[in-house]
């Protein structure tokens, strides 16, 4: 079989053609290359009308990477998805997904454990980067706890995916932003590749 085999070639050629077809003037102009790895991660062009990205948020990004501040994240899956490989030395990736006070704060306040994980940022929030791909009720948690009176992080990166509360909770980060730097992804779609890729799209000279 004839097909493209250089991983570098792969890639220069994918958003050679993303950039061919897609319209991205309704993003910031600093903000272009991680449009472009977004559609990157999902293989739709299309996607880029429901993308909504702050003004400021490529530069409240790159600060909080260079001053080495934490990425936390909701799930795993957007974990393994972040190249490590390419961020800045001394910054963290941190998942209390799978801590077991997690699983004990759900249960004894009946709300999911990714939810109840995010009550386990509060000593790290304050200037982080905040990754969420998977679940609604994480953004939703993450807002309530900021309301509350938590530390602001630097940035939230929100695309949680889904039917129940993914449309909804990326309307409040947009319609509400808590005056937080952000990217999100209107509506139903999103996933822990998308939510990666942000960060990989930050880190990556490609």
């Amino acid at each position: 079989m004839n097909y493209l085999k250089d991983p570098a070639a792969i890639y220069a050629k994918s958003f050679a053609i993303i950039r061919a077809e897609t319209d991205l003037s309704s993003v910031p102009k600093d903000a272009e290359d991680i449009a472009v790895r977004i559609i990157h991660a999902c293989g739709m062009p299309e996607v880029i009308s429901e993308l909504v990205i702050s003004a400021d948020f490529v530069v409240a990004t790159r600060n909080a990477l260079s001053n080495k501040r934490p990425i936390l994240v909701d799930v795993e899956m957007v974990r393994h998805g972040i190249i490590q490989r390419q961020l800045p030395s001394g910054v963290e990736i941190i998942c209390t997904l799978n801590d077991p006070r997690a699983r004990e704060i759900g249960i004894t306040q009946s709300i999911t454990r990714t939810a109840a994980a995010t009550q386990l940022w509060k000593e790290n929030l304050e200037g982080a980067i905040i990754v969420i791909g998977n679940a609604p009720t994480a953004l939703f948690a993450l807002l309530e706890l900021i309301d509350a009176g938590a530390p602001k992080p630097a940035c939230i990166v929100g695309f949680p995916v889904g039917f129940v509360g993914a449309a909804e909770s990326k309307a409040e980060l947009v319609s509400k932003s808590r005056g937080i730097p952000f990217a999100t992804i209107k509506g139903r779609k999103g996933g822990s590749a998308m939510a990666s890729s942000v960060i990989n799209a930050l880190t990556s000279d490609v």
